[in-house]
């Protein structure tokens, strides 16, 4: 029963243990961001952005070329069975 009296103190302390380690990175990513290299701001974060954007370009145009597919396929009427 101890223990659990003593579970509100020990979550505050180790909250503000972290806090107290934590550096504010904004700044620097801020610089990174606002910097005029030519690259679009979707892709200023690196080799990760530029993965997920393609990543995501792919699943988007392979999910467009598989509705056209269902689409066309259900306009055409089907052949007569005997």
């Amino acid at each position: 029963m101890r223990h659990l009296l003593s579970l509100p103190q020990l979550a505050s302390r180790a909250f503000s243990t972290t806090a107290r380690q934590m550096r504010n990175k904004v700044p620097e990513r801020q610089k990174v961001f606002l910097e005029d290299n030519g690259l679009p701001v979707h892709i200023k974060g690196g080799t990760t952005d530029v993965l997920l954007y393609r990543l995501t370009m792919t699943i988007t145009l392979a999910g467009t070329a598989l509705s056209f597919y269902w689409l066309l396929r259900a306009s055409m009427p089907r052949g007569k069975a005997h």
